[in-house]
């Protein structure tokens, strides 16, 4: 892109309040990124859901965001940074579908962000040593078949444990970081950081005169979620980052999945919740990431279904609209089969644990393949 246009790019997204979506609606009403600068107060303010507080910030702060602009594009170069843009072919076609996607993102390393199979891997910054043993094991086995691109946070835990096993398999892996590219955060990962440079791919949205900020780290996030084909949560609490960024990629329509773990432990409390919310699919191994994402190997043939002579008429009926409807979320099947929430509910997780029907994320359901 041209340095001159990739100024006003960088620039409107250092205007104060105006983020994404709202930079999209300001360029496309102006009919480009440089006119919403020289665009008087009139025009900026008929942009749709943009009122005067809004109107002030832009004509106030649009000078001085060039200014800084300018001196962010001297980083760029000085330092072989590479740009992405929302408006070029070259930007990654999976964040393309979010509507708040970053209206420019920083990169440096190489990698295909078109990767056939792209993966998040996610968790709690205080992994158990069951979590980090299962992390190395899922990606070690995805490596194997599928070689996917591995993406996560660079952060304590679960993700830094995702950076590793993805280098220490062969494959490529994409750090998405919550500051600019003249640091790395945490500091102590500098290391795997630099290791990631030559076997992927640091990335942000940030400047680097951009304020340290943790509230940083929950902005990122909708670029793990968005970049990735699925997220999957290793261990969480009911709370943080994780359940952010999965919440984040059931909005963008991505798969969640999660590892379901014992009641009353403090990490799985939060893979346990988004299962129970139908917002993640349970998921034991590789072999049932590989069929919830579609990802079955060819010369495999899943194997029919377990024998339903032990199944109640009720149940029976839920396999049986399955069939016809191949997915139906629980909803509808409770208004169509006239069975109240709460027993249907009990049904399903009966058939889910006899192996006859999988959650979806979307309160979904359909039969499972074994």
């Amino acid at each position: 892109m041209l340095t001159e246009l990739l100024k006003y790019y960088i620039a409107i997204t250092l205007i104060p309040n105006v983020g994404n979506i709202t930079a999209k609606k300001l360029i496309a009403h102006c009919g480009s990124v440089d006119e919403v600068f020289a665009a008087n107060e009139s025009t900026i303010s008929k942009v749709l859901g943009i009122g005067n507080v809004l109107v002030d910030s832009i004509m106030s702060n649009r000078d001085e965001a060039l200014k800084i602009a300018e001196k962010e594009i001297e980083f760029i170069e000085k330092n072989n940074i590479k740009t992405f843009v929302y408006t070029e072919t070259d930007y990654p076609r999976r964040l393309q579908t979010c509507d708040d996607s970053p209206v420019v993102f920083f990169a440096k390393g190489e990698v295909d962000f078109n990767h056939a199979k792209i993966l998040s891997i996610i968790g709690t910054r205080k992994a158990t040593d069951y979590g980090t043993e299962l992390c190395k094991q899922i990606i070690a086995d995805l490596a194997v078949t599928h070689k996917p691109v591995i993406v996560s946070g660079l952060a304590y835990g679960i993700d830094i444990c995702a950076h590793k096993a993805a280098l220490h398999n062969g494959l490529k892996t994409i750090s998405v970081m919550g500051t600019g590219l003249h640091t790395v955060y945490p500091f102590h990962h500098r290391n795997v950081a630099n290791q990631i440079l030559q076997q992927g791919a640091l990335i942000t949205d940030f400047t680097s005169q951009s304020i340290f900020d943790r509230t940083n780290f929950l902005r990122r996030n909708r670029i793990i979620a968005g970049l990735a084909d699925a997220v999957i949560v290793i261990e969480s609490g009911t709370k943080g980052g994780a359940l952010v960024t999965a919440n984040i990629a059931v909005s963008y329509n991505r798969d969640v999945l999660a590892f379901p773990g014992r009641t009353g432990d403090e990490f799985s409390a939060g893979c346990n919740h988004l299962i129970k919310t139908n917002k993640a699919a349970l998921i034991e191994n590789i072999a049932d990431i590989e069929y919830v994402l579609g990802w079955m190997p060819k010369n495999i043939q899943p194997k029919q279904l377990p024998l339903f002579n032990t199944l109640n008429e009720k149940e029976m009926l839920i396999i049986n609209h399955l069939k016809e409807t191949d997915t139906d979320t629980i909803d509808n099947m409770s208004q169509k089969m006239q069975i109240s929430m709460s027993q249907l509910s009990a049904m399903l997780l009966s058939l889910e644990f006899g192996g006859y029907v999988q959650s979806l994320p979307g309160k979904a359901y359909s039969l499972k393949k074994i």
